[in-house]
């Protein structure tokens, strides 16, 4: 059934089939996946490598990439290069070899090593976001990617689950993947769903907490001239951390192409520049505009804010907001969450990305492991992917909360806390705390492993269920033959 194909919705919360017991069938789950971010795109990478039907739907009719500033750890890379995409990953990126904090006045308040490549075998690496979108976006088949289908609604029983897009057209799959973001509209018709049936833990009722705004630009190509360390291979995080009267945190590094990524940070409720855009929900280029004429004269090393304002078309300035929020409902039926539908991150360190890319990887495994299809199978590898993936992100929360303190706080306690880390806290901690952080790096089961990088052991993940019943299997035909 293709994604215009009519069907008039059941009035119930599922909708009608016949009384028939659930099929069970050898082919593989379709999935329909909605949501064309990195979470929906790189699960529709893996489910192509897997042989597992997909179909991808985005609410957008055209796609204009966040132009966030990015970072991704070592977690995700080996993934990146089991899929053979690393290299071109690589081509638009760099190395970082440190996080360099200043203050406004440029005088250096500490750094923090991010490279120990023999030990680790990746290094933390920094890019603008679009590119990275690009690349993933180019690697779905166009036939299996479809724009301006926005989830009004679906419907889920025994016998697979129903889309309702709001041009009317509605499609038929066996798993729905909602993969739409933080304001997921697969999460919110799911959690009034199961709400109405008593079956919503009342945390999952809260909104999401907002504490900080992000501006992000990257500049057009500069002069290697003006701007010498443009040459250079690899790029060093550069963080400006204003005084108590500019609660601002600015940041700075250099990319490929001789351009410069930049990212100002301001604290909600500290500023009334900050709760004043915040109130605002014009995201027009005008009010960034505006909002950056304010602070045109902060200082960075590469010169005033300004001068890398005046290089970056305004049109590829973006406004973020930092939010937190970890739901405890992922999935029902055949109905299932990934990335910043299921849980936001404060985007201290990129860890929001990298976590919704690794969901993708441990759920792309256990949709491997359904076999044979049926409805049964599917709600155990739900309910599995969940309870695999959940305790790993719950433990990331504290480590992001306060990763953000550390960088973008401005309250007297967040300075106190800066102040320690950056004079008292032993090298060798914060080593350590870099060979646990950078430990778990899921891989796809069904694909051979990417070679081991690094001389530290990593997190060690569960095997494929499906593939180690196929090597039992094996063993025993290969005995029986043998005796025979």
């Amino acid at each position: 059934m293709n994604a215009n194909t009519e069907t008039k919705p059941a009035p119930t919360g599922v909708f009608k089939g016949s009384d028939l017991p659930p099929l069970v069938t050898d082919r593989p789950p379709r999935v329909l996946i909605a949501g064309a971010g990195l979470a929906g795109l790189f699960l529709g990478i893996l489910l192509e490598k897997a042989g597992i039907p997909y179909e991808i739907f985005e609410r957008s009719a055209q796609i204009r990439p966040i132009g966030a500033i990015m970072s991704l750890s070592p977690n995700i890379l080996s993934a990146f290069e089991q899929l053979g995409l690393l290299d071109e990953l690589m081509s638009f990126s760099k190395p970082s070899l440190r996080g360099v904090f200043l203050t406004d006045k440029l005088k250096l308040i500490g750094k923090v090593d991010t490279s120990c490549t023999d030990l680790i075998g990746y290094d933390r690496i920094l890019f603008a976001r679009p590119e990275l979108y690009d690349m993933l976006f180019n690697k779905i088949p166009k036939e299996k990617l479809h724009m301006s289908k926005k989830v009004l609604s679906f419907q889920q029983n025994h016998e697979g689950v129903m889309i309702r897009f709001s041009d009317n057209t509605s499609i038929h799959g066996d798993i729905l993947v909602g993969a739409d973001g933080a304001h997921s509209a697969v999460r919110q018709h799911l959690y009034r769903t199961l709400e109405k049936e008593g079956l919503l833990p009342k945390s999952d009722t809260k909104p999401m907490s907002k504490g900080y705004i992000s501006l992000v630009g990257t500049t057009n190509e500069l002069d290697p001239v003006k701007y010498p360390s443009l040459l250079d291979k690899d790029s060093e995080a550069l963080y400006m951390i204003g005084d108590k009267n500019t609660p601002y945190t600015w940041v700075t590094f250099t990319i490929p192409g001789n351009r410069i990524c930049w990212n100002v940070i301001i604290q909600l409720g500290i500023t009334e520049i900050a709760d004043d855009q915040f109130k605002s929900s014009d995201w027009v280029p005008q009010q960034n505009q505006k909002m950056m004429n304010g602070i045109r004269h902060f200082k960075t090393p590469y010169g005033n804010l300004g001068d890398l304002f005046d290089a970056t078309d305004i049109e590829r300035v973006s406004k973020v907001y930092f939010e937190d929020m970890l739901f405890e409902t992922w999935n029902h039926g055949r109905t299932v969450l990934i990335g910043d539908a299921a849980h936001k991150l404060l985007p201290s360190s990129g860890a929001g990305a990298v976590n919704a890319m690794q969901d993708a990887i441990l759920l792309a495994n256990h949709l491997y492991d359904i076999f044979p299809t049926s409805f049964e199978n599917i709600k155990i590898a739900l309910a599995e992917y969940k309870e695999e993936r959940f305790d790993a992100i719950k433990e990331q929360y504290p480590q992001s909360y306060m990763g953000a303190k550390l960088i973008f706080g401005h309250t007297f306690t967040e300075r106190i806390l800066r102040h320690v880390v950056f004079n008292w806290l032993p090298k060798s901690l914060q080593r350590k705390q870099l060979i646990k952080d950078t430990a778990y790096r899921p891989q796809a089961n069904f694909l051979p492993q990417a070679p081991k990088r690094g001389k530290m052991d990593v997190t060690t993940q569960r095997p494929s269920k499906r593939i180690e019943k196929e090597k039992v299997k094996a063993e025993k035909n290969k005995a029986a033959a043998t005796v025979l």
